[in-house]
């Protein structure tokens, strides 16, 4: 039974792997090397091997777990599991066959002897226990399986509350880096608004050069400035600390404020941006200076991902107890499998290496927090917020729409929990 026989060797030792290929492949089985338990388990079900060898004292998952998982999948339960191990105490073998192993084999191998010991597993024959015996070592391998069980929750329990302390010692400090950005960025804008008086009184006087040069630096300070805001505000989001300052919000005095400080860069690419609705719009409770930050985050990255002369509709409906807000592109669209994942900090559609040194640019840079932002404020008022998208395509474009619930009154909201 050797033609196209197909054995998987589970080992993490190279020179043990080395030597049944070896050995095995004179006798023409193809043996197949898997590291550990987990790639076992997987080649096995990919493979669909006639043997298994299955080394006792692995990694992670031991040969005796692996045995067990493999014999609760139907294809596997009669698939010859052979034990092959230097480990030749009497408990060991018993407990492994009382795990489901069909045989036992010691290392090292007798090289004349061990393919015609696979061979005979494979035409049948499995070593057994007596009844006695096999009832003892499955109560010991039970116990045996819910201490290890309980060891992995408890090794769980402290790596969660150490990646919990991390995560908090980790938004302390990008907060804390953060303000003490802006000390110093505080000092250059301050200086760089007098420097802007004296380049426009120089280019009274024929001299344009400063005031370029101003510009440039003004427009380097905001972009600075707007990330150090979008890392403050989204480890905020993160911690449960972002503060709503909640007023009357008239959506559609927001939405136009937002549009007007985005109106060069649309008339720069042109972008159609087209409004539904919006003055029907009923006022809300929220905050304002927020929602603003959402909402421009939500309408930007509509933009960024909309080519050249492309449109954007913004669709605002009054509900029940509700306002739907709708941002349609003609964008090159969201994969499908990315949906969920642009919500998620410093995720970033596509390859870095495709943006630009500017945000505003089709397909511009950016570090992967305004839609999380947008997602946290919006979520921080009882709110909702979902893309959809046929999919990306940047030949034939499908467009994205972003979909906003906001309801009518946070604060009743609040109340009924």
């Amino acid at each position: 039974m050797t033609d196209h026989t197909k054995i998987l060797y589970i080992e993490d030792n190279l020179a043990n792997q080395k030597l049944v290929q070896r050995v095995l492949g004179k006798r023409d089985y193809h043996v197949l090397i898997a590291n550990d338990g987990f790639e076992g388990i997987e080649m096995a079900m990919r493979e669909l091997p006639q043997l298994i060898l299955m080394d006792i004292n692995l990694p992670t998952m031991d040969g005796k777990q692996i045995t067990t998982r493999l014999r609760s999948m139907p294809h596997f339960s009669k698939t010859p599991i052979i034990a092959l191990t230097a480990n030749t105490s009497p408990d060991s073998r018993a407990q492994a066959l009382a795990a489901g192993c069909n045989g036992f084999l010691t290392k090292p191998i007798d090289i004349s002897r061990f393919p015609d010991q696979v061979n005979t597993f494979l035409e049948g024959h499995a070593d057994t226990l007596e009844a006695g015996e096999e009832s003892e070592q499955l109560k010991l391998y039970a116990q045996q399986l819910v201490t290890n069980l309980e060891n992995k929750i408890r090794e769980l329990q402290e790596a969660n509350h150490q990646l919990r302390e991390l995560d908090r010692m980790k938004s302390d400090f990008i907060i804390l880096v953060s303000h003490e950005l802006r000390t110093p960025l505080t000092l250059i804008n301050g200086y760089s608004h007098l420097l802007q008086d004296y380049a426009k009184q120089a280019q009274k006087e024929g001299n344009d050069q400063l005031l370029y040069v101003t510009g440039g630096l003004t427009k380097g300070i905001n972009r600075l400035s707007t990330v150090i805001n979008e890392i403050i505000s989204v480890s905020r989001i993160a911690s449960g600390a972002l503060e709503l300052a909640i007023g009357p919000v008239l959506l559609s005095v927001l939405i136009k404020e937002i549009l007007e400080d985005k109106k060069e860069l649309c008339e720069s690419r042109d972008l159609n941006i087209s409004l539904v609705g919006l003055d029907d719009v009923p006022m809300i409770q929220g905050d304002g200076v927020q929602l603003k930050i959402a909402l421009g985050n939500i309408i930007g990255n509509a933009i960024k991902f909309t080519p050249d002369n492309g449109i954007i509709q913004i669709v605002v409906k009054a509900m029940t107890d509700s306002v739907s807000i709708m941002i349609k592109d003609t964008g090159i669209g969201i994969p499908l499998d990315e949906q969920r994942r642009i919500f998620d900090q410093f995720h970033i559609l596509g390859s870095i290496q495709n943006h630009s040194t500017s945000k505003s640019n089709f397909q511009g840079g950016g570090i992967g927090l305004g839609l999380p932002i947008a997602r946290g404020v919006i979520e921080a008022h009882r709110g909702r917020i979902w893309v959809e998208s046929k999919g990306r395509d940047e030949k034939n474009p499908p467009g994205s729409t972003f979909n906003v619930l906001l309801p009518l009154d946070t604060s009743e909201q609040d109340g009924d929990d």
